[in-house]
């Protein structure tokens, strides 16, 4: 398992390169659009300005969510991660508004491109850039759980998307003469733009509501009950996780003989903390220990 210092670092080091990474597609993208005078260039100028905030916010977050509990925050800090991601969405359809406004200005009064081929050349290498880091992002943010990580990698990698759209308008736009294709495709930007925001506040505000972890984890928590249940002739009941952040918390109601002493339920209990801990490191497990054959007060709520 690596020290939880040396994760942290490694984790801010990723987004200290998606900073990097948007200030420099910042200037490559504006100039792009200062040669061409594409408003779609303008447009994917635009987003990579969102992109360069969220990256700094989503470092700022990282920060505040390795915070230990303290008295105010006793379950820790790890729910940082999803505000950040709530900033990035809410800049995203900031970004859009603008997009589509001035898609919508330059199609009644459209303008010709120059230097097309620079403005190609020169969008080209910062979507190859933002594909490169995006995809890193998603890999570190799966490996490590972040959902910072994981939410920035994935906006980078629309932003790729974006900004193919974009270079298929200019090319269109150099081929066929039709200014207008310009604006329309400054527009569809602006519109995938916001739907990318969208998804991420709906993401984001689920995770917030003390959302589950997921379905795999919990299947391997499942099988590792089971065993246990066999092995230590206990049930267990009332089972509940929750993702906080990159911090897994799992509650159980363990089920014991009535005889058995309280020493011995205790010894129990910590056997299936050190499991859980062994099966997700740094897993925290709340365990309730009741005899067997007391109704059930609480819901059984995954098998």
């Amino acid at each position: 398992m690596p020290h939880p210092g040396s994760e942290q670092r490694v984790l801010e080091r990723f987004m200290q390169l998606s900073i990097a990474a948007a200030v420099a597609t910042i200037a490559l993208k504006a100039l792009a659009a200062w040669f061409t005078g594409s408003v779609g260039f303008l447009s994917d100028a635009l987003e990579s300005v969102v992109n360069l905030v969220a990256a700094v916010a989503g470092f700022y977050a990282l920060r505040i969510a390795a915070k230990p509990a303290d008295d105010n925050h006793q379950f820790g800090h790890g729910k940082a991660e999803y505000v950040s991601a709530l900033v990035e969405g809410a800049m995203i359809f900031i970004a859009a508004g603008m997009i589509i406004y001035t898609a919508i200005q330059r199609f009644f009064v459209p303008q010709p491109i120059a230097e097309p081929g620079w403005g190609l050349a020169i969008s080209t290498l910062s979507s190859v850039l933002n594909c490169l880091v995006g995809i890193a992002l998603i890999r570190a943010g799966k490996h490590y759980r972040s959902a910072t990580l994981n939410a920035d990698g994935h906006h980078l990698l629309t932003d790729v998307w974006t900004s193919v759209g974009v270079l298929v308008g200019i090319a269109a736009v150099y081929l066929t003469g039709w200014m207008w294709l310009d604006p329309v495709v400054a527009l569809a930007v602006g519109i995938n733009i916001l739907w990318t925001g969208y998804t991420l506040l709906r993401d984001s505000v689920s995770r917030l509501l003390s959302e589950a972890l997921p379905e795999e984890e919990r299947k391997q928590i499942r099988q590792l009950l089971s065993r246990l249940e066999k092995k230590h002739e206990v049930s267990f009941t009332d089972r509940r996780t929750v993702a906080s952040g990159r911090q897994r918390l799992v509650y159980l109601t363990m089920e014991v003989p009535g005889e058995w002493s309280v020493m011995h339920s205790h010894e129990v209990a910590d056997d299936v903390e050190i499991a859980l801990d062994e099966l997700f490191p740094g897993c925290s497990a709340f365990i309730h220990v009741d005899p067997a054959g007391l109704e059930h007060r609480r819901p059984y709520l995954f098998r």
